[in-house]
C-alpha cells in the first residue's frame, strides 16, 4: 500500500508546502526514452543542474549500496526518487530498482517521475512495485499544441510523428494518471511553460490533470535547449500568469529546484551526488529513442 498523503506532504522535499529539511535520492538508472520532446537534451557531466543530465547512468542492482552510503551521508534523505535520465518506463530499470528499495529500505518514500507514454499499461507493474508517489509531465492535452512541444514518439517499437503521436501520449497520461491515483499513488504533475506554444493553454491541462486525479501541479519554465534552444525563457510575468490560471484549479507546487537526475542530499541545502557517486566508473550509455 503506498504512503499516505499526510506522510508525503511531511517528508517529500516536491510534494509538501516548500519544508526544505528533507532530502531525496535520485538514482539514473534509465538512460532511454521513449518520446522527442523538442526542448530536451539529456546529458552526462558533472556541471549543469538541470533535469536530464547525470554524471554517470547506474544499474539498478547498483541501487542498494549506493542508497545506504547515502543515507549514512545524509540522514535527512527521505525519498527515493527515479527521474531518468530518459524515461522510467521506457525499460525495466526503474521497476526493477524500486522492487530492491521496496525490499531493503521500506520506510523511504517511494517517488518516480515519467513522460506517461506507458503508463497506463504498467500502472499495475507500479503499483506492485511500491511507488508511493508518481510525477507524470504533461505538456499540452490539445493534440496540435503537443506536437509542437513533441517531435514523435516510438510507442510498441514504432516512431510515430505529429498529431497522431501526440493524440497517443495524450490519451495515455491522463488514462494512466486516473489508474495510479485511484490506486492510492500521490500524483504531482509538471508542465514546461514555452509562452508561445503552451501559454494560454496551462489552464486546460491543469483542469484536466485534476479531473484525472493528480492533486499538485508544477509549471517548470522553459529552459531554452536542443531545439528550443531560441526559444525565449518565460518572464516573470508569464510565470505568474500561469500559476494564476493554473491554481483556479489544483494545488500548486512553487518550490522547484530543477534537479539532476543523480542529486543528493536536501534542495537548496545540500548536494552530495559528486561524493556519492565518485569512486563509481563511468557507465556509458547510449541516449537512445526506442
Amino acid at each position: 500500500m503506498a504512503k499516505s498523503f499526510q506522510e508525503i506532504q511531511q517528508n517529500h522535499p516536491c510534494f509538501g508546502q516548500g519544508r526544505a529539511h528533507t532530502g531525496r535520492i535520485h538514482l539514473p538508472v534509465c538512460p532511454g526514452c521513449n518520446i522527442a520532446c523538442r526542448f530536451c537534451e539529456r546529458s552526462l557531466n558533472t556541471t549543469e543542474n538541470r533535469p536530464g543530465v547525470t554524471g554517470k547512468v547506474l544499474k539498478p542492482e547498483e541501487a542498494v549500496p549506493l542508497v545506504a552510503k547515502a543515507l549514512e551521508i545524509s540522514p535527512d534523505i527521505k525519498v527515493a526518487g527515479i527521474a531518468g535520465p530518459g524515461d522510467t518506463l521506457a525499460s525495466n530499470n526503474a521497476l526493477k530498482t524500486f522492487r530492491l528499495i521496496k525490499k531493503e529500505f521500506p520506510q523511504l518514500i517511494k517517488c518516480m517521475s515519467t513522460n506517461g507514454l506507458l503508463l497506463s499499461e504498467k500502472a499495475d507493474e507500479i503499483v506492485k512495485a511500491g511507488v508511493d508517489t508518481l510525477t507524470v509531465t504533461v505538456n499540452a492535452v490539445d493534440p496540435k499544441i503537443e506536437a509542437e512541444l513533441n517531435d514523435y514518439i516510438i510507442y510498441h517499437g514504432k516512431k510515430i510523428e505529429g498529431e497522431e503521436g501526440a493524440s497517443i501520449l495524450i490519451k495515455n497520461q491522463l488514462e494512466g494518471i486516473k489508474k495510479v491515483s485511484s490506486a492510492g499513488i500521490t500524483v504531482k504533475v509538471n508542465t514546461v511553460l514555452v509562452p508561445r506554444i503552451n501559454g494560454s493553454h496551462i489552464e486546460e491541462i491543469a483542469k484536466a490533470v485534476k479531473e484525472a486525479g493528480a492533486t499538485k501541479y508544477n509549471i517548470i519554465p522553459l529552459i531554452p535547449t536542443a531545439k528550443l534552444k531560441d526559444e525565449p525563457a518565460p518572464t516573470c510575468a508569464q510565470i505568474h500568469a500561469a500559476r494564476a490560471a493554473a491554481a483556479k484549479h489544483i494545488t500548486l507546487f512553487l518550490h522547484c529546484n530543477h534537479c539532476r537526475a543523480d542529486a543528493v542530499g536536501v534542495p537548496g541545502r545540500s548536494e552530495y551526488s559528486q561524493l556519492l557517486y565518485a569512486n563509481l566508473g563511468s557507465i556509458k550509455e547510449n541516449f537512445s529513442h526506442g
